[in-house]
């Protein structure tokens, strides 16, 4: 093994990934970005030619070899367990083996996680995450990890933009079989993705597996003109969500007596930007959630999978 010069930090998503090179003071020295890298729907293989792929374009543009690199830690949508975390890990070092790559301390994390480590730079905080799914993860004054949420769109995933586009089909649904519950969402579901029948309806979502999360935008844009049943959609979501929050504040200060106000960052696309549902989120916090101060977050989870590989190399 070369003397460890660098470290790399991987962000990966259903959309994008990106990657980051750093000296070990995490200075960036090369950034890359390349295809989607959620295994859980394109699979392990495709997922760790992407990754290996930016190592290598990382490297190149400072002129190092990938046995100089000390540690990479990759951040993944669908890696919240770590058995999943074992099989990406072992697709990346099996590619990497028939590449004659040297990879030294291979780390996969969820990419929760290094956004949590991203929003604080490496320090305590908690972290809610929000957009398809929703996840609430902890950090405390030891290094503890604590997390609430992230149970999936079947039996959790409250406040996210899956569980409220399912709240929304169902508004809508009830629209059309009762004309006395009308809302502006079924004339707004005509307009933006012509579903304007019981049929049509049925149709994308069973047969052409319409995208549930993708109407979010829709719903928040009907609460913006005020419409009811999309204000209740939201309203109700954002109280599902801070009580998350709450569960994983509970967590954290279990036998503390005075426990000081922890930072909160809130991240994901229904989150990021401010919007009806995101200022309903903090109105909420800043009413009922004393303990907690939202916070910007400081870095990106690339930045925060950077952060942690710098911690491997020091453990």
């Amino acid at each position: 093994m070369d003397k460890p010069l660098y470290i790399i930090g991987i962000d990966g998503g259903g959309t994008k990934t990106t990657s980051v090179l750093c000296a070990l003071d995490g200075v960036i020295l090369a950034e890359a970005q390349g295809a989607p890298s959620n295994f859980q729907i394109i699979g392990i293989e495709r997922t760790s030619h992407t990754i290996l792929d930016l190592v290598e374009t990382c490297c190149h543009s400072v002129g190092c070899s990938i046995s100089q690199i000390g540690a990479i830690v990759a951040g993944l949508a669908g890696a919240g367990r770590s058995s999943d975390q074992q099989s990406m890990r072992d697709g990346i070092m099996d590619l990497a083996h028939t590449r004659n790559l040297t990879i030294n301390n291979l780390v996969v994390e969820s990419d929760a996680r290094i956004a949590l480590e991203g929003a604080f730079g490496g320090k305590p905080g908690m972290i809610v995450i929000a957009g398809t799914g929703s996840i609430v993860f902890g950090k405390d004054e030891r290094g503890k990890i604590y997390r609430a949420g992230g149970w999936g769109r079947l039996i959790g995933d409250e406040g996210s933009g899956y569980a409220m586009g399912q709240q929304a089909f169902r508004a809508v649904a009830r629209s059309f079989d009762d004309k006395s519950t009308k809302t502006k969402l079924a004339k707004l579901f005509e307009e933006k993705f012509g579903l304007n029948t019981q049929e049509a309806i049925i149709y994308s979502l069973y047969k052409e597996n319409f995208d549930i999360a993708s109407v979010m935008p829709t719903v928040i844009e009907a609460a913006s003109k005020g419409d009811k049943a999309a204000k209740r959609i939201l309203d109700n979501a954002a109280l599902e969500l801070v009580e998350i929050i709450e569960m994983t504040l509970k967590k954290m200060n279990t036998n503390i007596k005075n426990p000081s106000k922890r930072p909160l960052a809130l991240s994901g696309g229904l989150l990021a930007n401010e919007q009806y549902y995101s200022r309903k989120v903090i109105s909420i916090i800043r009413k009922n959630l004393l303990p907690v101060s939202v916070r910007r977050a400081e870095s990106s989870p690339v930045v925060g999978a950077a952060v942690m590989a710098m911690d491997v190399l020091k453990s």
